[in-house]
């Protein structure tokens, strides 16, 4: 078409089309390589020109790309491969509780970094002592509202807290909510006459780094369920960048991850009546427990469980999401 690149909108999701079949062919191509050599190093196994150890590898490593290709499989709904806002809030426990938020920010933040995917921090609330009360953390890169769809729910701490005098073993909590990140080729509508905005000045570490300039936005959106009827005020802050426009618009795109959501949660709810019974879409509830002094982190849906709370808490928690993938994904899917 000569005039494929005049509707950019259009071509933008007709590349992103082309980009995914792209994957898939290279994925059963590295596979089906993999597999003829694999087989390969069997024969020569029989003619004693390979070790067993050798064999080990390249099966080890087939294994492990038919797996990734498998996870793959459970990521097909269409907000899978979209961008990620993902939000802590610290339960009651006050400093306790706060630090555990800023502990899981930081689990979160390794996470990103590990898999090559950019972060922006789009709001912060210290805790008056120690750690966060709250947190809003952009996350983007291929799929990873699909991977941290598993994250969404109540995260439990258990350990011996150091302000606790006393040195005994208390249980904090604290909420992660995950909602994918639109872009401009979603359509989502936005009341205009529901909208309103207030400026603040963002906090700084004071000197030369105190912002004098109302560069923080607040917004704040009335809506109203359609399903329901019940009104709720939507309200967002976001002091990522000193300049307030870019702001703005930074808010207005967290407003529309936000509506979007609200649509798909609606989406899975129903499809949840269906199939009453399973964990998978229980939004809220207590997903995984970090037991420290026992050194074990427990997901209480697929009882997967690992003894390394250090790799856990330092972002390793791929095998975390595909136990669930592997388990639920399969049955979220179209």
């Amino acid at each position: 078409m000569p005039d494929f690149w005049e509707h950019p909108k259009e071509a933008q999701a007709q590349m992103k089309k082309i980009k995914d079949l792209q994957a898939w062919i290279k994925g059963y191509e590295e596979i089906e390589k993999a597999c003829d050599e694999l087989q390969l190093a069997c024969d020569f196994f029989k003619e004693e020109l390979v070790t067993e150890e050798e064999v080990d590898a390249l099966y080890a490593d087939t294994i492990a790309k038919i797996e990734a290709l498998e996870l793959r499989n459970m990521l097909r709904r269409e907000e899978d491969k979209m961008d990620v806002v993902l939000k802590i809030n610290s339960g009651a426990g006050g400093t306790e509780s706060q630090d555990w938020a800023s502990m899981l920010m930081r689990m979160y933040l390794r996470w990103a970094e590990r898999n090559g995917y950019k972060t922006s921090i789009a709001n912060i609330l210290d805790g008056e002592e120690a750690g966060i009360k709250s947190v809003t953390i952009n996350i983007e890169g291929d799929f990873a509202y699909g991977y941290l769809k598993s994250e969404n729910g109540v995260h439990r701490l258990v350990r011996v807290s150091p302000y606790n005098a006393q040195g005994k073993r208390m249980t904090s909590f604290a909420s992660v909510f995950v909602t994918p990140l639109v872009d401009d080729t979603i359509e989502v509508k936005v009341e205009p006459a529901l909208l309103s905005w207030d400026t603040f000045r963002s906090g700084g570490a004071g000197g030369q780094n105190v912002n004098k300039v109302e560069s923080g936005v607040r917004l704040r959106y009335q809506y109203t369920d359609p399903y329901t009827g019940e009104k709720e005020e939507i309200l967002i802050e976001n002091t990522e960048t000193r300049d307030q426009p870019k702001n703005k618009e930074n808010a207005m795109r967290q407003l529309r991850s936000i509506l979007y959501d609200k649509e798909l949660q609606h989406r899975l709810q129903e499809q949840a009546k269906v199939e009453a019974g399973k964990m998978k879409i229980e939004w809220g509830s207590q997903i995984r427990s970090y037991v420290f002094d026992d050194r074990r982190v427990k997901d209480h849906r697929t009882n997967y469980q690992t003894s390394d709370v250090g790799g856990v808490m330092d972002g390793d928690i791929d095998d975390f999401i595909k136990a669930y993938l592997m388990e639920f994904g399969g049955d979220l899917q179209e």
